[in-house]
């Protein structure tokens, strides 16, 4: 009988891999994660390999790491494996030259994803595949779910037999996260093709000491070149070796692989040659248009290295006249793309028309009328080189114009589900997809689109039902049934356009039904009612408040669409859903798994159809304001921008501070301001993760207006403002009040846009007097009425790292500039269009960041010292300069002689002017950049005597990828690559920074203390010499069983019961001083108790080894408090 499984692309290669893998060297690294986090699931669960036994799952520091460690692996007789991708691929790089060098069986999987250019990309091409082309590994791609599994699986038998490291690649995103049904194969039949004598001959000439031989020598030009011609023939063998286990693989599974698959006509005049999951929308393409007449084919490329230019040219079709070869990368300044050249050198000598096009570059959505475009310009002989389809390349007219009304027939059931980041609907759609393909005869697909936003974004997953197996590697833009999970986005997005004619909808809503026709535009509810649409409505939001799962609908949610859609019976479906729940919820405790099973028993008797008949229309047309490129991309039209609109940010660089403009408007609760129980202590402005909430003085008195308490000013008014349209609902604000008599003056209610006006922030921003506080104590009242230079952000409801980021710029304001490392602080630091920051802020990579940042600081210094040594020159001919010279580092002074110098008179200072102003330069990142990547830098740059900042947002775990162990996680804490609990002590980066006497030393926590924090801010500034402060950083991946709004009470027991130690260390005066002096231990447990992280550890003799370690580490950090004074 046939065994299906419904799943991604990255669990099905890691299904395979772990069979063939003894140790996995691995590092996190999106979206090739997935892989590694399952590989650990599966060694902890006690899976075996295919040589009995589980495979040693070892996470390393960075990918360069990983690969080193599979290379030592491999050295000694173990099969090794790793996965990738982008630069974590590229960090790989030199050692790929060396296992090709030594002919060693290493398989690296890779989700193939851009690289960082201009910006950061996430999202899926081959530019990483393409970098590795020359390092002589062998390279095999997949361009579906399917493909990856079986792929996969040919990857590691050829890598054995041909003694020859491979790479298998799939499409990042586009593939490693589709879900798909996949047919099962039989690993016994698969474990009989390994070719023991091969592998037996890799284990003997090992490493051995019975073996003393030597490797990796240095050679001379007398004859490394001989050296390495002499494993030519073994690449000629290697295609004979893949094409050999792909006809094993083909007998056993029915198949049809090849290095070279054609599909089409047999007597086609126009072929494409293409990789990944392009190549599945090809054959549709090809199929539909040959039916019609045409006669097309396309070479769908598996083995890319080596290269076998006969096996290309015995598939190619002698009727063909143009072949016309799709990349997925820009190699600019080449003469074409890798795969176009290297088609072309194989097919030279043939009469035939080559071109070569771009496709898909950051998983650019490439659906059939794209790929027809390419075979209507090749028909048509207006086919040129260089294209690009997908785009409106309307500067260099490079893209080939697509026919919008092509569409393919098929007979899928199409949904189109919107949610909002972190509410669970994307958990909900795989949920789904999973129930459906494993308990119906349908296949499925479903691909999940998302924007950069940590939490709060837009998501949208694609989903497809069949009877048949889903090859469609492209948008949905059609669905019969659209759900929308925040009702904004009726009033945002274009939702209903492109629904079906007698098509669903389905409405997560609080409002009425008159509600909704009283707002809803009337252009929306033309559509409604002219597509004959149904319209149901659930208010999910009450729902799960009522029966206490707060703002998680995604249950509720998923009930209804199980209802809608009648793919099984719904008390199956209810059966199902609470077996899956008790898997799903299973971490966060049997009451979160009862809660979700009573949502699904009382959801839908709430759901409600609209009588559509009712809804009133104007006759008018509403109109979309879209200028900027930001309008377009906050609509969800970023695909409609032409490449004109980006000629003057080509470079990447794009203005800042414009999050302001972005108004979100997705909470569901705001903190309501009651001034009766205000102190006026500003600790809610300190700690908003968003700067949505400010104090703000004013001379004119407002209705929540109180009388200002300020020492050295009268007669002014203090109120707060609230951004109600920035806010994320998180209630740390209202969490952190201290109120009046037990009475908080901040309460979070629930939002209503005609209650909570945006028009008095507006007017508080526009007409504060903040500036009249002019006390050069920075403590938390007046950093309050500083400005924040960095605001609205999409950092998650709640982040615990963004208060820093934001008190920072408060205390520096206009004179700071920021360095920022990939991760989480990068992401919603400045993810397109959103910009929150309007200070100089510039991010480089994950692992060099602190020498990113120093560079930025000396070559700034250095155009400083250019300007300093003229006004040395010239000091006597102009005042100005010795107020300068005297003044250097005097942000005010250096300002006022900026604003004052006659530049016409001194025309050498009208090169350097903007840098007559000093700079207090700050390095920024995560722990998994400090602890462990990007460490090596780090600890160099504190050695030495440069004037940088680094401030180190420790969350104890890498936050950006999803939530794996690093460095700074602690013994004991779950994680993914941690799954049973961490097994060694967290890093202890701070006692390793007091090992340099220059650097200045601190541990933060503004939960604990936050005047501390900005003492610390200010002594760091004026020391002469690097600073290291690592910052307590709650993140919603600790999982805090209270919910981030009381993320800053488990901070405050973090210190309080000495978990994380606060202090600092100022070279000044070289004293140490303890600031948590009074932890109390028997406090320990209850921290603990209160995070998942901890309460999931299997071994709880791993927390009382972690609490000892605290303890000793308290009593360390005291000795040293009091050897610097005494």
């Amino acid at each position: 009988m046939e065994k299906y499984k419904t799943m991604d692309a990255n669990e099905a290669v890691s299904l395979v891999s772990y069979n063939f893998s003894e140790i996995c060297g691995i590092y996190p690294i999106t979206p090739a994660s997935p892989m590694a986090e399952l590989t650990d699931v599966y060694s902890n669960k006690g899976k075996l390999n295919y040589f009995n036994n589980k495979v040693n799952v070892i996470e390393m520091q960075s990918e360069s790491g990983a690969i080193a460690l599979v290379h030592g692996a491999l050295q000694s007789g173990s099969l090794a494996t790793t996965f990738t991708a982008s630069q974590g691929l590229l960090l790989m790089i030199p050692t790929l030259y060396k296992l090709a060098g030594e002919m060693l069986p290493a398989v690296i999987h890779v989700a193939a994803r851009s690289l960082s250019t201009h910006a950061l990309s996430i999202f899926g091409d081959h530019q990483d595949v393409y970098a590795t082309r020359s390092t002589g590994v062998c390279i095999l791609s997949s361009s579906s779910v399917t493909e990856a599994y079986h792929m996969a699986n040919i990857a590691h038998l050829s890598a054995i037999k041909a003694s020859l490291p491979f790479i298998h690649f799939f499409d990042g995103f586009r593939t490693s996260h589709e879900i798909n049904k996949v047919k099962l194969i039989d690993e016994n039949k698969i474990k009989e093709l390994v070719d023991k004598k091969a592998l037996s001959s890799f284990r003997e000439t090992r490493m051995n000491p019975l073996r003393p031989n030597t490797r990796g020598t240095a050679q001379n030009d007398d004859v490394y070149f001989q050296n390495t011609e002499a494993r030519n023939l073994d690449y000629q063998n290697c295609y004979d070796v893949v094409l050999g286990y792909m006809d094993k693989f083909n007998k056993i599974n029915h198949t049809d692989y090849k290095p070279f698959n054609y599909y089409g006509s047999p007597k086609a005049d126009i072929v494409l040659v293409a990789m990944g999951s392009i190549c599945e929308t090809a054959k549709e393409v090809i199929s539909a248009l040959n039916k019609g007449g045409k006669n097309y084919g396309l070479i769908q490329v598996h083995l890319y290295r080596p290269f076998n230019s006969d096996a290309l040219r015995s598939v190619l079709p002698d009727t063909v006249k143009k072949v016309v070869v799709l990349d997925r990368t820009k190699e600019a300044g080449s003469n074409g793309e890798p795969l176009y050249l290297d088609v072309c050198a194989a097919l030279f000598d043939k009469n035939l028309e080559i071109y070569g096009g771009r496709y898909g570059l950051s998983s650019k959505n490439t659906t059939p009328a794209d790929v027809k475009a390419v075979f209507d310009y090749a028909s048509n002989n207006t086919l040129f080189n260089d294209f690009t389809i997908g785009i409106v390349d309307d500067v260099t007219n490079k893209s080939l114009q697509k026919d919008d009304n092509f569409r393919l027939e098929n007979h899928f059931q199409e949904l189109l589900i919107y949610g909002y980041g972190s509410d669970g609907m994307v958990s909900t759609s795989k949920d789904l997809l999973k129930i459906i393909g494993d308990h119906t005869n349908n296949f499925v697909q479903g691909y999940f689109q998302y924007d950069s936003k940590k939490s709060g974004g837009v998501t949208r997953s694609h989903i497809r039902i069949s009877n048949n197996i889903i090859n469609a590697p492209y948008y949905v833009d059609k669905p019969k049934f659209v759900v929308v999970s925040n009702d904004t986005y009726m009033y945002k997005y274009n939702i209903v356009e492109n629904i079906c004619d007698n098509g669903v909808l389905l409405l997560n809503t609080r409002m009425s039904e008159d509600d909704i026709n009283k707002t809803l535009n009337s252009d929306v509810k033309r559509l409604i009612k002219d597509k004959n649409i149904t319209f149901y409505v659930i208010d999910a939001y009450s729902i799960v408040s009522n029966i206490g799962l707060k703002n998680k609908i995604s249950t509720c949610m998923e009930v209804c669409i199980f209802k809608i859609l009648d793919v099984l019976n719904m008390s199956k479906v209810i059966k199902l859903m609470k077996e899956n729940n008790s898997k799903r919820f299973a971490h966060k405790g049997k009451k979160i798994v009862d809660i979700n099973n009573q949502v699904v028993d009382n959801t839908l008797k709430y759901l409600k159809k609209i009588d559509i008949n009712k809804f009133t229309v104007d006759n008018g047309k509403d109109n979309l304001s879209l200028v900027s490129n930001a309008d377009y991309i906050n609509k969800l039209m970023g695909d409609l921008l032409p490449v004109s609109r980006f000629i003057d940010n080509k470079d990447g660089i794009v203005g800042g501070g414009n999050s302001k403009f972005e108004k979100r408007e997705i909470a569901s609760k705001v903190p309501c301001y009651v001034k009766e129980n205000c102190i006026q202590c500003n600790q809610c402005a300190f700690v908003c993760p968003h700067a949505v909430i400010r104090p703000f003085l004013t001379d004119k008195k407002l209705d929540d207006s109180i009388p200002a308490i300020l020492p050295n000013e009268k007669d002014l008014f203090f109120n707060i403002g609230v951004s109600y349209k920035d806010c994320t609902s998180c209630g740390v604000c209202a969490s952190v009040c201290p109120g009046k008599k037990g009475n908080k003056a901040l309460v979070m209610k629930e939002y209503d846009g005609d209650i909570f006006k945006q028009e008095k922030y507006e007017y508080l921003i526009n007409n504060n007097v903040n500036d009249r506080c002019k006390s050069e104590i920075m403590n938390v009242k007046n950093i309050g009425f500083m400005e924040p230079k960095f605001e609205f952000s999409g950092a998650c409801a709640g982040c615990g790292e963004t208060a820093y980021i934001k008190n920072l710029t408060q205390m520096f304001g206009h004179n700071l500039m920021i360095a920022n490392a990939t991760g989480c602080s990068s992401i919603y630091g400045s993810s397109s269009p959103s910009t929150p920051y309007s200070i100089p802020w510039a991010s480089s990579l994950f692992e060099d960041n602190t020498e990113y940042g120093l560079g930025i600081y000396l070559g700034y210094q250095n155009n400083r010292m250019k300007i300093k040594k003229y006004m040395e020159e010239n000091r006597k001919k102009d005042k100005l300069f010795e107020l300068w010279l005297n003044n250097y580092d005097n942000y005010n002074i250096c300002s006022d002689v900026y604003n004052k110098i006659n530049y016409k008179k001194h025309p050498y200072l009208e090169l350097y002017k903007n840098y007559i102003l000093p700079i207090t330069m700050f390095i920024i990142g995560g722990d998994g950049f400090a602890y462990d990547i990007g460490f090596g830098g780090l600890d160099h740059i504190i050695s030495t005597n440069y004037d940088v900042n680094i401030l180190v947002l420790d969350t104890e775990v890498y936050s950006n990828t999803g939530g794996q162990t690093s460095k700074s996680s602690n013994i004991g804490s779950v994680a993914s690559f941690a799954d049973a609990g961490k097994k060694n002590f967290k890093k202890d980066l701070a006692r390793i920074g007091l090992c340099y006497p220059n650097c200045y030393v601190a541990c933060v926590n503004i939960a604990y203390d936050k005047e501390h924090y900005l003492k610390v801010l200010k002594e760091a500034k004026e020391h002469k010499g690097p600073s290291l402060i690592i910052a307590y950083s709650p993140c919603i991946e600790h999982g805090n069983k209270a919910g981030m709004e009381h993320s800053l009470d488990n901070g405050y027991l973090a210190t309080k019961c000495g978990y994380f130690l606060t202090f600092k260390y100022n070279p000044a005066d070289e004293k140490f001083i303890l600031n948590s002096k009074n932890v109390d231990f028997d406090l320990y447990e209850e921290f603990l108790s209160k995070e998942n992280r901890y309460t999931n550890t299997e071994d709880k003799n791993l927390l009382v080894e972690q609490k000892i370690w605290a303890m000793k580490r308290y009593e360390y950090y005291k000795s040293l408090e009091d050897n610097t004074n005494n």
